[in-house]
């Protein structure tokens, strides 16, 4: 007859010590320092305008739990199978707002496994030359911002004498769209400005026959 210890003497006990503590302790420690590695060159390239600090964190997160994830799945068969069901239910609903987060979500999960599957010397490798990509290549700022110039004016004269004066203080002006109707012309210029001075928007305000003038800030296309 099956005693209750009898129970807790069968697989499952066995499967407690699959992985020794030194395992989890080395794996789960290089895996909060790549993460660390991941969080910074984060925080180094970021582009966007709202920085997140939350998501810095979320890479460091993300790069243990795939890691342990990965531990566990390679200790045990059985749970790998389980594993991948459970985790196909899963849904994320955030919202990615840059599209170089993806690549530094896939960074930190890929780290993980390759971590928990004793490939130190990969991800240790692998994280030195995607982090120094990186920062050269998403590290290289613009010089000049580019910028939108909105120009409302009553006729084609005032509106070629409002690019004309928006064109002098520009290294790069490109007209993006033009709308004309009756008694009114809009027209939006993609410009680079010589300088950080805007106060010329200003004067293009002033010409006789300019109704309205808007500089707005913008990264990414322009959709016209």
């Amino acid at each position: 007859m099956i005693s209750y210890s009898d129970i807790f003497k069968s697989s499952y006990l066995d499967k407690v010590t699959s992985i020794s503590i030194l395992d989890m302790v080395l794996s789960l420690s290089l895996a909060f320092c790549l993460g660390m590695f991941i969080f910074l060159i984060y925080k180094k390239t970021y582009q966007g305008v709202m920085y997140s600090s939350s998501f810095g964190v979320t890479l460091v997160a993300v790069t243990m739990i795939s890691t342990l994830v990965i531990l566990a799945v390679t200790s045990n068969v059985v749970l790998s199978l389980g594993m991948v069901g459970a985790l196909s239910i899963v849904r994320f609903r955030t919202a990615i707002k840059e599209p170089l987060d993806i690549a530094f979500l896939f960074w930190a999960v890929g780290d993980g496994i390759v971590l928990a599957a004793g490939l130190i010397p990969l991800a240790v490798f692998g994280s030195v030359v995607i982090g120094i990509v990186l920062l050269v290549f998403v590290g290289k700022r613009e010089v000049s911002t580019p910028f939108i110039v909105v120009l409302t004016t009553k006729d084609e004269e005032s509106e070629r004498r409002a690019t004309e004066l928006v064109r002098q203080h520009s290294v790069k002006m490109v007209t993006k769209s033009k709308s004309a109707r009756k008694g009114q012309v809009e027209v939006n210029l993609e410009v680079r400005l010589k300088g950080e001075d805007t106060s010329f928007v200003n004067q293009v305000a002033d010409v006789d026959g300019v109704i309205n003038a808007v500089l707005v800030s913008y990264n990414g296309d322009y959709m016209g």
